[in-house]
């Protein structure tokens, strides 16, 4: 990528110099059919002789047109910027959607920020986008209105992955329906969220299992379904990923009531408060389950590290470098 450029200046039409192919949209996890877009626009770009471009959002359209809606993201921004920055894109536009944005209509938008700012020559738009004043409009306004103003506007093809269509709420419906491996399918690498690890109850530790208390590092990331999963953590300041069981839930045997995320890391050692954590939930075993017993707890705790160790092999981690291109293919 060769820029990324925050925001326009209305009174500067030079923020794209060049000719250039164009698409939009708010690209929330850069799965699997986001990249076949992007790659569409990439290669007709580089037929036409000209620059490819993604503009985007650096916060959620809904956000903005109903103040109170809380996003479930799959990406935070920082995480987004970053995975289209490994696109091949030229550059990436960020736009500041707000209420005056929002007021265009489709046909503004492209006249406005698109032609008259970007230089668009082509829009490529999703199959299933829409943009503009109440989204009223589709993919036939878009031609219309790109004729009058000397802009190509195609529409990119759907993506499958075996009868999957893939989209983000597709992926969003996996994770919270627990299932892990079908939105790494989609998401073309796993999902992960990291936090810092904060002071938590200390129940793990006395029944022989430490786990670390993850705090978001923000509160809009999407965490998977409720239950007990197999995992793989990067520590802050460490080079390997490591093996680790996780559980996400309210914590029912010791009657708590707020949902919590600890990770219980394989035979670590060392002091983990403090450090941030990248976690990457590989297979979910099971919901969460009040027991009995303190007893009953420790058997299926052990139970758990067995199964997951058996799940990931004899290999006891892998370096981040392998990690970041497993999560890449």
């Amino acid at each position: 990528m060769r820029e990324i450029i925050y925001g326009i200046n209305e009174q500067d039409s030079t923020a794209v110099t060049k000719p250039n192919v164009v698409t939009v949209g708010f690209f929330d996890g850069v799965h699997l059919g986001h990249q076949h877009l992007i790659r569409q626009v990439v290669s007709l770009a580089h037929d036409k002789g000209m620059e490819s471009t993604v503009v985007t959002f650096s916060r959620h359209p809904r956000q903005v047109l109903q103040p109170r809606f809380k996003p479930q993201l799959l990406t935070t921004f920082e995480e987004k910027i970053s995975l289209l920055t490994q696109t091949g894109v030229d550059n990436c536009v960020v736009l500041d959607f707000t209420k005056e944005m929002a007021a265009l209509s489709a046909r503004s938008f492209m006249q406005q920020v698109l032609r008259d700012q970007l230089h668009a020559h082509c829009l490529i738009t999703g199959y299933d986008n829409k943009f503009g004043h109440n989204r009223e409009e589709d993919f036939d306004d878009y031609v219309r209105h790109g004729q009058e103003l000397g802009i190509e506007v195609l529409q990119s093809s759907p993506l499958t992955v075996g009868d999957i269509l893939v989209s983000s709420s597709t992926v969003r419906r996996q994770l919270l329906d627990g299932d892990i491996e079908a939105a790494s399918s989609c998401l073309g690498r796993r999902y992960s969220f990291a936090g810092k690890v904060v002071s938590g109850f200390q129940q793990g530790r006395k029944l022989g299992f430490p786990t670390a208390n993850i705090e978001l590092d923000d509160s809009q990331k999407l965490l998977p379904k409720t239950g007990v999963y197999a995992a793989k953590v990067l520590v802050e300041g460490e080079a390997e990923y490591k093996r680790a069981v996780m559980n996400i839930g309210v914590r029912p045997t010791f009657d708590g009531h707020e949902p919590t995320i600890e990770v219980h890391v394989i035979r670590y050692q060392g002091d983990l408060y403090g450090r941030r954590m990248t976690v990457c939930p590989y297979h979910r075993w099971r919901g969460e389950h009040k027991f009995e017993t303190l007893d009953l707890l420790v058997t299926q705790m052990h139970e758990d590290v067995e199964n997951t160790d058996s799940y990931f092999g004899m290999s006891d981690g892998q370096s981040a470098q392998q990690a970041d291109n497993q999560n890449r293919r």
